[in-house]
């Protein structure tokens, strides 16, 4: 089994930066939100359960998901959250780790935004914060999404705060500078982290195979 090393950070905080520059150095990268999608992408059996339960209205007109307009539906609305997470959550954990079970190389990056609130931590060897103030948070993700705020707030509240997120990391990345000025030091961590996984990576390998 791979050594993993989860990867987190709140809305907005860059966890795609971080994760592409250890794509970079070569390392294999397992992004919750890429197996998200997989698992409702056109034709599947789950989108076809999300489509009879909330409607064709949820669907663009190529037959895919409206991503955009299913998050409007579930934020507004806690029972259709509940039965839509309690649809996905099952069949993308086990996607994952299925993901997670086929790596070969010495360690992979586990990306995933609610890493702590889904309890995935038991899975890691390792858990990476990328860190920012609530203050960027709202700003990049508004920026990025062209979201309202009042969304953007409710998405960082359905998150922990950054307090416990804090709390769980073994290692963390601060990533509150504007990417430009801040990509060259952002670079140097990501590599010197690189270094350190694979480091202990090998002496975990070591030490289950006497």
């Amino acid at each position: 089994m791979t050594y993993i090393v989860g990867l987190t950070g709140g809305i907005g905080s860059g966890k795609s930066t971080i994760a592409n520059l250890f794509a970079e150095l070569g390392v294999p990268i397992v992004d919750a939100d890429v197996v998200a999608r997989e698992v409702v992408a056109k034709g599947t059996p789950l989108l076809k359960q999300i489509t009879k339960h909330f409607g064709s209205a949820i669907l663009l007109e190529n037959g895919e998901l409206n991503r955009p307009a299913l998050r409007q539906r579930v934020f507004s609305d806690e029972e259709e959250k509940n039965w839509l997470n309690n649809l996905l959550h099952p069949a993308i954990r086990e996607a994952m780790l299925k993901q997670l079970s086929a790596q070969t190389s010495p360690y992979t990056l586990f990306v995933v935004p609610l890493l702590i609130e889904n309890n995935l931590t038991e899975l890691c060897q390792r858990i990476l914060v990328v860190d920012v103030t609530p203050q960027t948070q709202l700003a990049r993700a508004a920026n990025r999404d062209q979201n309202n705020i009042e969304q953007i707030q409710r998405i960082m509240n359905a998150q922990v705060n950054r307090e416990e997120r804090l709390k769980w990391a073994t290692d963390i990345i601060n990533n509150d500078k504007d990417l430009a000025e801040n990509l060259p030091h952002l670079k140097q961590k990501v590599l010197e982290l690189h270094r350190f996984y694979l480091q202990q990576a090998q002496t975990s390998h070591v030490r289950r195979n006497p």
